[in-house]
């Protein structure tokens, strides 16, 4: 019997692929990076054939690493960088246009556009969303603009847009299936969370056709067969999820009030907030968690932009570092960061201010300003911007925060876990695994194969799980806090309009 399960795991800057038993345990990782393409200050884009080949490589890649044949996989389950758009020839499966990437401001006049037009509380109350450019609908809308004859094309039903789940399906499945699920779905500005369809209004306020737009589907279920040239054989793609939402399900917080932050290219903090779709009063988005055998829940979420790639802005920028690794020893080195703060607001900020102007700033700095200075502010502003949201979602939510259970690369990271704790004031739970996004996606396609138990079963495992509490006096913490903020303001609304 097939025992396998796999994760196709496709990031903002890499594709990979993790192969796990039928206890959750990883087998094999394989991982590739792709180009970012910058055409404008503030836009960023990516080509949908790199993203394809990359994940296939790594699909074929974890298998030879495991020596496991495609036959002994039961499923497959697909995460991904949620708001990144793409538009295909239906008939080809040939792209349009380079993938607008989630960061990506260039939609930012047309969502000033939708403003002046008075849509915002529309947009709230059926999406859950804010107008920003972060979410998909204005990039289809400027896809459609952007290529000569599109939306003629679009309104002939010639064109299909999908996230990047969508993408995926479509090429895994020779172009059989075009779907996606809820959590993906809500991401879009396109879909109501509440009626659970695509909204109509929304999609004449944007002028992109119905046909355009992909069947939304449970989360755990199966999509659609793997077409046996890609791997070897076919498999069921059998869950998908957003990489937020994955990573939600893979920390186990199933249950309301349950909030876990991961620390990627961004920072994305979710609160489980169950078959309740509360509205934000604090610049937060309500989103769809996941849709499991018909039924939706929903989650508070806060987004951060620029988390993880302001230290890769350290190491390509700058060359300050060689890698990731060596920030943990320089922050150590210094005692603090000689009261110098850095706001990485490189394509705005996200949550609470939603300033899609802003821009990054490195403050409080002095002669005696050094690398290690530097460096340790960068950490110290993904543990600042993280208290942003969990400030809002404890008001939102009207409770206060216990834990605060972690993943993502920098989750290795143990002076920022420890940073973290301080700074929030409350212990922060690592899992000894921290691929809880793939785990998440893993374990979808696990329970519409019948490879793990029921929810309930997975939900109640659990494994080794490294705490840090605070240790930070409560009041250098505020002052520490207070510093934050006067530097956030001075990055704010930095670009002209």
């Amino acid at each position: 019997m097939s025992r396998f399960l796999m994760a196709l795991d496709q990031g903002t800057t890499s594709s990979r692929a993790i192969l796990f038993d039928e206890g959750c345990s990883i087998v094999a990782v394989d991982q590739y990076e792709f180009p970012q393409y910058f055409p404008k200050p503030g836009w960023v884009e990516h080509d949908p054939d790199e993203i394809w080949e990359s994940q296939l490589r790594a699909a074929r890649g974890v298998l030879e690493k495991a020596r496991v044949p495609a036959s002994d996989v039961a499923g497959i389950g697909i995460t991904n960088q949620r708001e990144t758009a793409l538009v295909w020839d239906r008939a080809t499966g040939r792209p349009i246009h380079r993938a607008i990437v989630w960061q990506s401001r260039q939609t930012a006049p047309i969502c000033d556009e939708l403003r002046a037009r008075g849509l915002e509380e529309d947009v709230r109350a059926r999406t859950g969303l804010v107008i920003d450019a972060y979410f998909s609908g204005t990039k289809v809308r400027f896809i459609l603009d952007a290529v000569d004859g599109a939306q003629d094309r679009a309104e002939r039903g010639e064109l299909a847009f999908g996230t990047v789940d969508s993408w995926l399906l479509h090429r895994l499945t020779k172009g059989r299936v075009h779907a996606t699920e809820y959590s993906n779905a809500s991401r879009t500005m396109l879909y109501d969370i509440h009626e659970r369809r695509w909204d109509e209004g929304l999609l004449e306020a944007l002028r992109v056709p119905r046909s355009m737009l992909p069947e939304v589907r449970d989360s755990s279920g199966v999509f659609g067969m793997v077409d046996a040239e890609w791997l070897g054989a076919e498999i069921p793609v059998a869950g998908i999820a957003g990489d937020q939402q994955a990573a939600l399900f893979g920390q186990r917080c199933t249950s309301p009030g349950q909030a876990k932050n991961t620390y990627g290219t961004g920072c994305f903090l979710l609160m489980n907030t169950g078959r309740t779709a509360p509205v934000s009063q604090t610049g937060l988005v309500t989103t769809i968690a996941w849709g499991l055998e018909g039924e939706v829940e929903y989650a508070l979420e806060g987004s951060i932009f620029v988390t993880g790639s302001a230290v890769q802005w350290l190491r390509d920028g700058l060359g300050l570092i060689a890698d990731a690794a060596e920030t943990e020893s320089a922050a150590r080195s210094v005692e603090d960061t000689g009261g110098a703060y850095l706001v990485p607001a490189f394509t705005g900020l996200g949550a609470p201010y939603w300033d899609e102007r802003a821009r990054g700033a490195l403050v409080g700095i002095t002669r005696g300003t050094t690398r290690e200075h530097v460096i340790r502010a960068t950490l110290e502003s993904i543990a600042y911007q993280t208290r942003d949201v969990v400030e809002c979602v404890q008001r939102d939510a009207g409770m206060s925060l216990s834990a605060l259970r972690v993943d993502g690369g920098a989750a290795a990271n143990d002076f920022l876990m420890q940073f973290q704790s301080d700074v929030l004031g409350v212990p922060v739970e690592r899992p000894a695994v921290l691929e809880v996004t793939a785990l998440g996606a893993a374990a979808l396609a696990g329970l519409a194969t019948g490879v793990l138990g029921g929810g309930d079963d997975f939900a109640s495992s659990s494994a080794g799980i490294t705490t840090f509490e605070p240790a930070m006096e409560e009041g250098r913490r505020e002052a520490l806090y207070a510093g934050w903020k006067r530097a956030v303001e001075r990055s704010l609304a930095w670009e002209p309009a």
